[in-house]
C-alpha cells in the first residue's frame, strides 16, 4: 500500500464509495443494526449522533470471540496500537494516531488516557485490563480534554463496567484452551432492598507459557492473574444514585525474557530455535536477590460515584477515586545464564483524584462543566547489573515524581437549528511536578538499596531535587450538520496538552540539563468527518479525516555511557527528548453492514502519513533519521458473521482478517526488532440458547500462526543506537502464537 497521504486519501475515498453502496445489495428483510449507546460526551447518546471519531465494542462482543484483554480491540479499530509492554500481562503500551508511550517510566504520563468508569488511570502498570465485568469499551481518537478530568493528547480508552440490573443474577464463564489455558469468571448480584443492591465478579486467568525457560525449567510467556471487583449501588430516591466499587488485580505471571537473534558474544550460547524460548537466569541470580527474583504486579482501587438530578435539566456528579499499584519486576536484558545485563525493578504508584461535574441538558443547549484534582506519586527503584565488567558493576537509580494537578473545563453544544449544532469547549490546566532523584554506581552484584551490603559505592551520578509548574489553556470547537435524517457531517479543531516533567533516570552529574526537566508537548488536531446510517437501518458508515501538528514530542530513551573512557559502556543515562515537530495525517473508515437476515459484515480501515519534520541534535536536523513509533501507515479489518437457528438457539460463525503495516518500535529504526507488515486471522463458532442461559463457543486466534514482534531491547547489534553489556544484548518479544480455545457460559438465574 502507498505511504503518501494523497494516495491514502484516494484509497480511503474509494473504500468509502464502495462501502456506502453495500446497503443496496442487502436483502430487504434483513435485520437492522442495533443502536450503540456511548457516553463519550458525558451523556448517553447514539454513537451515530456523536460528531467525533469513536469506536465502541461491547463486553459481550469481546467475550463472544474469546478475547481475554483489551488488546484485541486494536485489531478492529483504526489508527490504534495496543500491546503488552515488554510482553507483560498487565502493563499497557497504547498509541492512537501516532501518540502514545512506549516505555512505562515513572512520572511520564501516557499520551493515551485510560479511564475505568470515568476515573483516570495515571500509570500504565495494571492498565492492560482483562475482559470481565465490562459493559463496553470506547475508543476516542484525537485530543480529549474539555470533556474529561485529565487532558489526553492522542485519545482516550474508556472501560465501562456493568451497572447492576436490580434483579438477582449469577453467571459463570469458563475458557479452556491450548497451552494449559484455564480461565474462569463468576459474576453475581443481589438486591438487598428496593433501593440497595450489591454485586461481585471474581476472575482467574491462567495459562502455561508459549515458550520455556531452558535454564530455570520454568515458563516463558505464561499467565497467572487473579482479579475481583465488588460493587454496591444505592438509589434512595429517583433523583439520586450512589455507586461504590472496589477492584483488585494480582498478576503473578513469570518474568518474560526476549528472544536473542545473535549468539552470546562472551559465553557463546547459541541462537535458540523457538522464538519464545529463553536462556535467561536473572530470576535465580544474585543480580535480582534484592526482590527475591519475584515478578508480580498488584493494583487496586476504590471508586465512589454520586449522581444527583437537581431538577430535570441540571445534574451534579461527584467522582472520587483512590488507586495504587506495586510492581516487582525482573528484567533480563541479555536473556542468558550470565549476569551480563540484569535489572531488578520496583514501581510504586499511588493516586487520588476528585472530580465534580455540573451538566445541563435543555431543549437546545447541552453543557458539561467540571473541576478536577489529581494527587499522584510515581516512583521507581532499580539496579542495572553489569555482572561481567570488573567483577560486577551496578548502577542504582531511585526516583520519585509527584504530580499535583487541578483543572477546570467546560464544553457546550448549542443547536442553532434542527440540523446545525456548534460545540465550544475549553480547559485550563495547572500541573506541578516535583522530583527527587538519586543515582550511584557500585562495585559488586547489586547495590546496597537492593540488599547487597558488601557493595562499594564509587561514583554518584545524580542527586537532585527539582520542581516545576506547567499551565495551559486548551480549546475545542466543533460544527456538525445533518445533511439528512441518515447522514451527519462535522468539522472540528481540538488541542491536546501534556505537561512536562522530570526523567527519574536522569543523571544530572553526567547531563546537567536533566535538572530542568523536559517541556510540555502539544498537539493541534483538525478533523472532518461523515456519519451515515442507511434508512433501512441495515448499514452504517463512518469516515474521519484528520491532520495533527505535534510539537515538542516527549520521547524517552536510554543510552549506554562510558564513564571511565575505556571504550566500554559501564553505565547508562536516561533522557527524555522534546523532539521538534511532526505532522500526522490520516483517513479512517468504519462500517457495519447487514447483508441478509443471516449474514453481516464489519469493515475498518486507516491510512496514516506520520512524518517527523524537525528533530535537532547538536544543531543538526536529523528528522530524516527518526520515525513515529508504533504507528503503522496502513490498517485494515474485515469481519463476517453468519447466524442461523439451531437446536433451540442461534449458531454464529464468525471470522475476521486484520492487517497492519510496518511498525518501528522506537524513534530510531532498528530492523532487527522492528515488525514488518503482517496479517492475523481469527475465527469463532458460538451457540447461544434462545432463553439466554447457555453460550458455548470454539475460538481460533492467530490461525496463521504469525510471529509478531511487539517490543524489544536494542543494546547490541542490529542497528541499535547504543550498546550496554558484553554479550551483544539485542532481544525481541513476540505476541501470542496460534491458540485454540473453547468457552462455556451459563446464566443460573434468568
Amino acid at each position: 500500500m502507498g505511504s503518501r497521504f494523497n494516495l491514502a486519501v484516494l484509497a480511503g475515498a474509494a473504500a468509502f464509495g464502495a462501502a456506502v453502496s453495500v446497503p443496496t445489495l442487502a436483502a430487504e428483510g434483513a435485520s437492522p443494526i442495533e443502536e450503540v449507546t456511548v457516553t463519550a460526551r458525558r451523556r448517553e447518546e447514539n454513537l451515530q449522533d456523536v460528531p467525533m471519531a469513536i469506536t465502541a465494542v461491547s463486553g459481550e462482543e469481546l467475550t463472544q470471540v474469546g478475547a481475554s484483554d483489551i488488546t484485541r480491540i486494536a485489531e478492529i479499530t483504526p489508527s490504534v496500537t495496543l500491546e503488552p509492554s515488554r510482553a507483560t500481562n498487565t502493563t499497557l503500551t497504547a498509541f492512537i494516531r501516532g501518540v502514545g508511550q512506549q516505555d512505562p517510566l515513572a512520572g511520564f504520563e501516557q499520551g493515551v488516557a485510560l479511564y475505568i468508569d470515568d476515573v483516570y488511570i495515571a500509570r500504565p502498570q495494571g492498565s492492560l485490563l482483562s475482559i470481565y465485568d465490562v459493559e463496553r469499551v470506547e475508543i476516542l481518537r484525537g485530543p480529549q480534554g474539555t470533556l474529561y478530568g485529565r487532558n489526553a493528547v492522542g485519545g482516550a480508552i474508556k472501560y465501562v463496567t456493568r451497572k447492576l440490573s436490580g434483579e438477582p443474577e449469577f453467571r459463570a464463564r469458563a475458557q479452556i484452551g491450548e497451552y494449559g489455558q484455564m480461565d474462569a469468571v463468576l459474576t453475581g448480584a443481589l438486591p438487598i432492598s428496593d433501593t440497595f443492591a450489591i454485586g461481585a465478579t471474581v476472575a482467574s486467568f491462567d495459562r502455561d507459557g508459549f515458550g520455556t525457560n531452558i535454564t530455570t525449567r520454568g515458563e516463558n510467556y505464561d499467565k497467572d492473574i487473579f482479579a475481583y471487583r465488588f460493587t454496591a449501588e444505592w438509589t434512595p430516591t429517583p433523583d439520586l444514585f450512589v455507586r461504590l466499587s472496589y477492584d483488585d488485580t494480582q498478576d503473578d505471571s513469570s518474568a518474560v525474557a526476549g528472544y536473542r537473534p545473535f549468539p552470546g558474544a562472551v559465553d557463546g550460547q547459541p541462537v535458540l530455535i523457538d522464538l519464545r524460548d529463553t536462556l535467561a537466569a536473572a530470576t535465580i541470580s544474585p543480580s535480582t536477590a534484592g526482590i527475591g527474583g519475584r515478578n508480580e504486579i498488584e493494583s487496586d482501587g476504590v471508586h465512589l460515584f454520586v449522581e444527583w438530578d437537581l431538577n430535570g435539566e441540571f445534574t451534579l456528579r461527584s467522582i472520587t477515586a483512590d488507586r495504587a499499584d506495586l510492581t516487582n519486576s525482573v528484567i533480563d536484558f541479555d536473556s542468558l545464564p550470565s549476569q551480563d545485563f540484569d535489572a531488578p525493578v520496583i514501581y510504586d504508584n499511588e493516586q487520588f483524584s476528585q472530580e465534580f461535574q455540573l451538566l445541563f441538558n435543555g431543549d437546545r443547549l447541552s453543557l458539561v462543566s467540571g473541576v478536577y484534582f489529581l494527587d499522584a506519586t510515581a516512583s521507581n527503584d532499580f539496579d542495572v547489573v553489569l555482572g561481567l565488567l570488573a567483577g560486577g558493576i551496578t548502577a542504582y537509580t531511585g526516583g520519585v515524581v509527584e504530580t499535583e494537578s487541578w483543572s477546570v473545563f467546560a464544553d457546550a453544544t448549542y443547536d442553532l437549528s434542527d440540523r446545525l449544532a456548534i460545540s465550544v469547549g475549553g480547559r485550563y490546566t495547572n500541573d506541578k511536578r516535583t522530583a527527587d532523584i538519586f543515582r550511584a554506581n557500585y562495585l559488586g552484584i547489586g547495590s546496597e538499596f537492593f540488599g547487597n551490603a558488601a557493595s562499594i559505592q564509587f561514583a554518584v551520578t545524580s542527586d537532585y531535587e527539582a520542581s516545576k509548574a506547567f499551565k495551559d489553556f486548551s480549546p475545542r470547537i466543533n460544527v456538525s450538520y445533518e445533511l439528512s435524517d441518515t447522514m451527519n457531517v462535522y468539522a472540528g479543531f481540538s488541542q491536546g496538552f501534556k505537561a512536562g516533567s522530570f526523567d527519574p533516570r536522569g543523571a544530572n552529574l553526567v547531563t546537567p540539563d536533566v535538572t530542568a526537566g523536559f517541556e510540555p508537548e502539544t498537539l493541534n488536531s483538525y478533523e472532518v468527518g461523515l456519519k451515515y446510517a442507511a434508512p433501512s437501518g441495515r448499514a452504517t458508515t463512518n469516515v474521519a479525516l484528520f491532520s495533527s501538528d505535534y510539537e515538542d514530542m516527549q520521547i524517552p530513551g536510554s543510552l549506554g555511557v562510558d564513564s571511565d573512557g575505556d571504550g566500554v559502556n559501564d553505565s547508562f543515562v536516561g533522557a527524555v527528548t522534546n523532539a521538534g515537530e511532526s505532522t500526522i495525517q490520516g483517513i479512517e473508515l468504519e462500517g457495519q453492514y447487514t447483508l441478509t437476515d443471516q449474514l453481516s459484515a464489519v469493515v475498518a480501515l486507516s491510512f496514516l502519513n506520520a512524518d517527523i519534520d524537525t528533530w535537532i541534535v547538536g544543531g543538526v536536523n536529523v528528522a530524516d533519521q527518526r520515525v513515529i513509533q508504533n504507528t503503522p501507515e496502513e490498517m485494515a479489518n474485515i469481519g463476517l458473521n453468519y447466524t442461523m437457528d439451531l437446536f433451540g438457539g442461534a449458531l454464529s460463525i464468525r471470522g475476521n482478517w486484520s492487517y497492519k503495516g510496518d511498525i518501528t518500535q522506537f524513534e530510531t529504526p532498528a530492523p532487527i526488532i522492528d515488525q514488518d507488515s503482517y496479517d492475523i486471522l481469527n475465527a469463532s463458532v458460538i451457540w447461544n440458547s434462545f432463553d439466554g442461559r447457555w453460550s458455548v463457543g470454539v475460538h481460533g486466534q492467530n490461525l496463521g500462526d504469525e510471529d509478531v514482534k511487539t517490543a524489544g531491547y536494542c543494546f547490541g547489534s542490529g542497528g541499535c543506537p547504543s550498546t550496554l553489556g558484553l554479550e551483544d544484548n539485542t532481544t525481541i518479544f513476540y505476541g501470542p502464537p496460534r491458540q485454540i480455545s473453547a468457552t462455556v457460559e451459563y446464566n443460573f438465574i434468568r
